[in-house]
């Protein structure tokens, strides 16, 4: 088994990795099923050929509950696991809308101040601040969203050691 991960991988919102092995998608994702199986306790998960979603089970409830969304891909005859750790869907989502309302705010005040800078205007002198204002909003929510990778290092840690164990495990049997 051979792993790749780059810096980017590191810093990103969702962290990433890559897992090349020789086992069949159906191959891996059997395995899957089995090593969920046997740790049945610690961990907790969907798992088909294509696609499996593997979550730590814990006592408490945080909004960046990490979760490993294992892809397998067929690339030079080699079985291709992509591994992309992330919060929830639904938590996923609302990240990326409050992305997008402030970048969308943020380009309208901004906007709004440099047409007013240009015809002379005086009617929006708030708009500069409120395009600053939009700015920190966006590094609140990227803030917000690497305290909760932080607080969840431990989870994402036995995460990527079910990654890598449960294709690990059956490697050595073959």
């Amino acid at each position: 088994m051979q792993t790749e991960e780059t810096t980017l991988d590191k810093i990103r919102n969702r962290p990433r990795f890559k897992m090349y092995t020789h086992l069949s998608k159906e191959a891996y994702a059997e395995n899957l099923k089995k090593y969920l199986a046997e740790h049945k306790g610690e961990f907790s998960g969907n798992i088909n050929k294509e696609m499996a979603t593997i979550c730590v089970e814990t006592i408490y409830e945080q909004y960046w509950q990490p979760q490993l969304s294992l892809r397998t891909e067929i690339e030079d005859d080699q079985t291709v696991i992509r591994g992309v750790f992330g919060p929830s869907s639904s938590v996923w989502t609302f990240f990326m809308f409050l992305y997008f309302l402030f970048s969308i705010l943020w380009m309208t005040f901004f906007t709004m101040y440099y047409v007013e800078k240009q015809i002379k205007s005086f009617e929006y002198p708030w708009a500069l601040n409120a395009s600053f204002a939009m700015l920190l909003c966006i590094a609140a929510t990227y803030a917000a969203a690497r305290i909760g990778q932080i607080k969840a290092k431990d989870e994402m840690k036995k995460l990527r050691k079910f990654a890598e164990e449960s294709t690990l495990h059956h490697e050595k049997k073959i």
